[in-house]
Order: C-alpha cells, then sequence, then structure tokens
C-alpha cells in the first residue's frame, strides 16, 4: 500500500522494464517495443516535450488522434516529464472539439496529421506521427530526461462523456490512477503470460486505464490496433496473438453475429471483458455456445473514479446477470437518499464512493466540484440498487429516470423487456415532453427482425405495469454512442422531442 502512494504513472512501465527488459511490451502494425525499448522511448518523448518544445512543468498536453503506439508514449512521457495529458475523441469537431482544447488551455496539441486541420488555427498543433517532423520521428535520437514529480500531482485531465451535459475534465493524480491500475489487476485476473488486444478508443479510460496500462504493469505483451474490426480481431486470436479482449456489449453483439464468427478457430480466447451497458443474455448465451471456455468479465465505473469501480466476475454471473458486481479492492461504496443518508439494501438509491482513485475534483469547475463531493462522497449519479450479498445493480442515470404523470420510471428496467422480445436488436428508452404525461416513457428500437410498435406496445404492456410500459416505439438504424459504447440519450432526446 505504501508504493502505490508513491509510484507515478510511467514508473509503472519502467518497474516492468526494469523486471523484463527485452520481454515484448507492445505491437503496432509494423513497429514492435520490448519493455526497454519502450521505456527509453518515453524518455525521450519527455525530454522534446520539456526541452525541445519548451513545455513549462505542468503545461497541458492534448492528444488528437486515433490508436497507435504513438498515443501511448506521448501519454507516459507526459507523465514523466511532469505534464498534465488531455486526451481528446477524435470524432469531436467545431465547437466541441474547440471547447474541451480550449477549457483545459492546452498549451499544445499532438494530432494525426489528417486530423490536425480541424484544430483551431490559434493553438499550436504538431503531427503526433506519420511525418518526417513527427513527434515520433523525433523519437528516433534517444535522449535522457527526469524530474521529480510528486505522485499527487495532476497527470491526467479525463473528460467525462457529457452524455447529459457539458464534459466536464476530472482531475486525475498519479497517486489515483496507480491505485486503480491495482484494483484492475486483481479484479479482473490480468496475468504477464496474457496477450490483451487494445480496440477501443485510447482517449477513452476504460481501455488506456482499466485494461493497458495495467497489463503493462505486470509485465504482458500487449497489440494495439486501431479498432475492432472483427476480421483483423479473429486474425490476431487465431494466430495465437491474443487470448484476452475487452469491448461494449454492442462489439460483442457485432462479432457474434459476424460470418465468420462460427468458422474460425476462436479457442484461444479465454478472457472477455464487458461495459459501458448491459450484455444482453441471448448474445451471452450466444458467445458461450460458441466458446464455453470464454470466461466474462462485467467492468462497470465512470471517468472519475480512474474508471473502474465494480466487477462482476465470471464465475459471478449465474443468476445476476444485470448485476455489475462488488467494488474493487480501493473502491467503498454505498446506496444513499437525496439526503445522502444510506438505504437499506434493495432500495434504489444514488451510488456513491470513497476512493484513493478518485479524481479530486473538475478543472477549473468549482460549483460542480463542491456538487459531486458533497458530504464526503463521490455522487456518481447512477441509480443502483445494492442487494443483501453486496451485489450491485443499476438501474439507471439518475438524470434518465422519467416522470411519467408524476410516477419515476427507470428506463433500465423497461430496456429489459423490450430486449426479451426477438425483433429488438438493441433499444434506448428516454422521457419526451408530453403535456398529459409530463414526459412519456418512449422507446427507440434498432430492430432486429421485422416488427412492429403495436406488436412491441402489447409486449411491453405483458411485462410491466400499465404506467412503465412505452406510449410509443420509434425505428432507428442506430443508437449513438460515445466511444465506450454508452448510449447519448441526451441526443435521442433532443432529436425527438418534437415527435
Amino acid at each position: 500500500m505504501e508504493r502505490l502512494l508513491t509510484r507515478t504513472v510511467d514508473g509503472v512501465l519502467r518497474e516492468s522494464a526494469q523486471r523484463t527488459p527485452e520481454r515484448i511490451a507492445v505491437r503496432y502494425a509494423d513497429r514492435t517495443w520490448t519493455y526497454a525499448e519502450l521505456d527509453a522511448a518515453v524518455t525521450t518523448a519527455a525530454c522534446v516535450l520539456r526541452e525541445r518544445y519548451g513545455l513549462e512543468a505542468r503545461a497541458r498536453v492534448a492528444t488528437y488522434a486515433h490508436n497507435s503506439d504513438a498515443y501511448l508514449i506521448a501519454f507516459l512521457a507526459c507523465s514523466r516529464a511532469d505534464l498534465i495529458h488531455v486526451p481528446v475523441n477524435h470524432h469531436l469537431t467545431g465547437e466541441d472539439l474547440d471547447y474541451i482544447l480550449r477549457q483545459s488551455g492546452s498549451s499544445l496539441v499532438l494530432a494525426d496529421p489528417a486530423l490536425a486541420g480541424r484544430v483551431p488555427a490559434d493553438l499550436t498543433v504538431r503531427a503526433l506521427r506519420d511525418t518526417e517532423d513527427s513527434f515520433l520521428a523525433a523519437l528516433a535520437e534517444p535522449d535522457t530526461y527526469d524530474t521529480d514529480r510528486d505522485a499527487r500531482e495532476y497527470v491526467q485531465l479525463l473528460y467525462t462523456s457529457g452524455t447529459t451535459a457539458l464534459p466536464k475534465g476530472a482531475r486525475m493524480t498519479h497517486r489515483a490512477l496507480v491505485h486503480e491500475y491495482a484494483s484492475a489487476i486483481e479484479a479482473l485476473d490480468l496475468h504477464e503470460d496474457d496477450k490483451p488486444v487494445h480496440s477501443l478508443p485510447l482517449y477513452h479510460s476504460a481501455q488506456m486505464h482499466v485494461f493497458l496500462l495495467p497489463y503493462l504493469a505486470v509485465g504482458a505483451e500487449n497489440t494495439i490496433v486501431d479498432g475492432p474490426d472483427p476480421t483483423v480481431l479473429f486474425d490476431l486470436v487465431e494466430s495465437g496473438r491474443a487470448d484476452s479482449l475487452f469491448a461494449p456489449p454492442t462489439v460483442w453483439i457485432g462479432l457474434s453475429h459476424h460470418p465468420e464468427f462460427a468458422s474460425r478457430d476462436l479457442s484461444a480466447l479465454r478472457k472477455a471483458y464487458y461495459g459501458a451497458s448491459i450484455m444482453p443474455v441471448p448474445v451471452l448465451e450466444r458467445l458461450r455456445g460458441r466458446l464455453p471456455g470464454l470466461r466474462f468479465y462485467n467492468c462497470f465505473g465512470q471517468s472519475e473514479i480512474g474508471p473502474l469501480a465494480t466487477v462482476l466476475g465470471p464465475d459471478e454471473h449465474e443468476g445476476r446477470m444485470d448485476s455489475c458486481g462488488k467494488p474493487v479492492r480501493f473502491v467503498e461504496a454505498k446506496v444513499v437518499d437525496e439526503d445522502g443518508e444510506e438505504v437499506p439494501d434493495g432500495t434504489p438509491g444514488e451510488i456513491v464512493y470513497r476512493s484513493p482513485q478518485l479524481c479530486d475534483g473538475y478543472w477549473d469547475k468549482h460549483e460542480e466540484t463542491k456538487e459531486a463531493f458533497r458530504g464526503g462522497w463521490f455522487r456518481s449519479g447512477d441509480l443502483a440498487v445494492r442487494d443483501a450479498e453486496g451485489y450491485y445493480t443499476v438501474v439507471d442515470r439518475v438524470k434518465d429516470v422519467i416522470n411519467s404523470g408524476g410516477v419515476l420510471v427507470a428506463s433500465r428496467q423497461v430496456e429489459d423487456a423490450l430486449y426479451t422480445h426477438p425483433g429488438v436488436a438493441e433499444v434506448a428508452v428516454v422521457g419526451l415532453p408530453d403535456e398529459r404525461w409530463i414526459e412519456a416513457v418512449t422507446a427507440v428500437v434498432v430492430p432486429g427482425a421485422e416488427v412492429t410498435e403495436d406488436e412491441l406496445l402489447a409486449h411491453a404492456r405483458e411485462k410491466l405495469a400499465h404506467f412503465k410500459a412505452p406510449k410509443k416505439i420509434l425505428f432507428v438504424d442506430e443508437l449513438p454512442r460515445n466511444a465506450s459504447g454508452k448510449i447519448l440519450k441526451r441526443e435521442l432526446r433532443d432529436r425527438f422531442a418534437a415527435s
């Protein structure tokens, strides 16, 4: 425990490099880095940022790019150089991009060349890779650099997903992230002989901080790919280069429906991690039937806690498929009412946390910080229930609970009922303005087979109390999601508010 109080994020890599210098740390495209080579590149990159680019201590450095080894090196170099890293969603453009870059006060933007033109012209931009004068190319000339850092200093601003409001930059310290790595290693059974593939965006906290950095901490062989392309993932598993994969249920659904899923030899895949939303039972059964040795872990949390808060292990799924598990080692949780008083087991309330993994507030947002930490616990915004055995089930986001005719309806319960119909591939339930009901329970459905609105309404009425059943079904081709796979209900409410 004492070592966790003083370790830095880049120190996690350095320790692995000292322990297994010649072991492969990362593969990306045609490049391979041993642990010693990766650690040396991070040191040179830190020198580039501070000495060649002239950045002062604790300056903010934004990375606006797709997955690559250069992205990882940039983050670790910020850690070693006493700079604050700002990961930016590479899908953002216009005002959304401008907001994060300016709100964070980023002094430098490291961007993929194809994305650099989107960055406001008055900000300093350098190519992250793929050019002769890029940040990655500068690492060809090794250099030395190190500086004294305090584990209590900020190392990253993790911007929230903005599903209900403008994103907020969670101020993450070295100490918070290193504690989260220790929690992830234990709860997710991460081992040095695992061969994880990292296919989700590295700008998102789950892929970077729940998997890639903890796996570097244990000394595993990591493969970074551009995205969750089924054929690429199948090739890696079939060739024996990958046996562990994290993805939201939407990606697992896509893999299970892919034409090659039934014919490829995927027996090497041992660990399946998912999070961000519920895993439909039929999908889990289909995956288990095809790959009986595959062990599933449900990961739950949010950016502010690093982001892993609870885990449902592979031996805990039976009978509690809708649960997100129990808190990980360094997280204390409870369920409270609006006044912050703990409620009895089985009673819905807001799940709140105390943990060394937590951010210490939001960047330049004093009032939001004060509200989030009122009473000494972090208010998650998630409505949850704890059972007598200590397992938590998230019912809804507090802001997504629907006020229908003065009665509160949890959208998650309505979604679960609709998922039992074979014609529903995906569904999101929201409340839309209504003169009679205040908010009308409305289901936005991606059909998986031919189905009508009347059929789904009738099905829902058989499963739910009348006040919980949807008043309307809207059909769409796909649901809007953020990088972690969370459905952006705010966008659905805005889109269909006048329908």
